[in-house]
């Protein structure tokens, strides 16, 4: 009986965490695909549709530049991941190869960055950037947004190369393989998943952060990112190409995220620190 209500419970809880997480959804679904008279002209809209248009996503793409911020987004979310990866894997494997206590220490001391206010660290570092004519640059962002993504990868990556036999790089290298083929042909092979993983978290985190990109790069339409042009559209009181704009926005991490759900498991994760 105390089972049955358990698995009850947790249905329960499961449904109004569901409905918490997709009302948002739904609440830009109305507004993009409904007339305006039955969303921002009424003093309390229905919840329900009651008409359906495409008017306003025409008139959206017509009004407004959404192409320019949607490729740049994407050239830096690409960018962040493969960097994030090109980065997270060599500093996985050197901190494997290490105690566990000092390659804890190091991972912690990683995510420190990640405890700070945005500003506090974004402020300082774009006149670097500045200097360096990294701002207004898809690299300069993407660089900047490493900040964030870098210390999960290298956790991700670390804990996917504790996971491995330790004694399967020896005896590879007992059979001949040199270090490079034991390392691209054997080891990233077997960790593909938890690197996909890694990818796909750190495309999914440039996608909509929002500091960085607006100190690095100016706020313009044609020139920013996702986050900082629908910030725009909102501050200049266009409802309606926000409401657009941040449907658009939505759709590829709905995506990513249900391609995450399939390869997120907990062994990528869970030998991350030990020791």
């Amino acid at each position: 009986m105390s089972t049955n209500r358990g698995k009850l419970g947790t249905y329960i809880a499961v449904i109004i965490l569901s409905i918490i997480f997709i009302y948002p959804l739904w609440i830009l679904i109305i507004y993009a695909f409904q007339p305006a008279y039955l969303t921002f002209d009424k003093l309390y809209p229905s919840q329900i549709p009651l008409a359906f248009t495409l008017s306003i996503l025409v008139q959206s793409f017509k009004k407004v530049d959404l192409i320019g911020p949607l490729t740049r987004s994407l050239e830096v979310a690409f960018m962040v991941g493969l960097i994030a990866i090109g980065l997270g894997i060599p500093a996985g494997y050197g901190l494997s190869k290490i105690t566990s206590k000092l390659s804890n220490k190091l991972v912690v001391f990683l995510f420190v960055i990640n405890m700070m206010p945005g500003l506090v660290v974004a402020i300082p570092i774009s006149i670097y950037f500045l200097h360096a004519n990294l701002d207004n640059t898809v690299f300069g962002v993407a660089l900047a947004q490493e900040l964030v993504v870098l210390p999960l990868s290298v956790f991700i990556t670390l804990s996917a190369f504790r996971s491995l036999p330790r004694d399967l790089e020896h005896q590879a290298r007992v059979d001949g393989a040199s270090l490079s083929s034991t390392f691209f042909r054997i080891l990233i092979p077997m960790i593909r998943v938890p690197i996909i993983v890694a990818f796909l978290l750190a495309w999914m985190t440039s996608w909509d952060e929002f500091t960085y990109a607006v100190i690095i790069a100016p706020i313009v339409p044609t020139d920013s990112t996702f986050p900082v042009t629908l910030y725009n559209y909102v501050s200049r009181n266009l409802p309606l190409e926000s409401a657009t704009f941040a449907l658009v926005a939505t759709i590829p991490v709905i995506i990513l995220a249900a391609v995450l759900q399939k390869y997120l498991k907990g062994q990528y994760l869970s030998g991350g620190l030990v020791g």
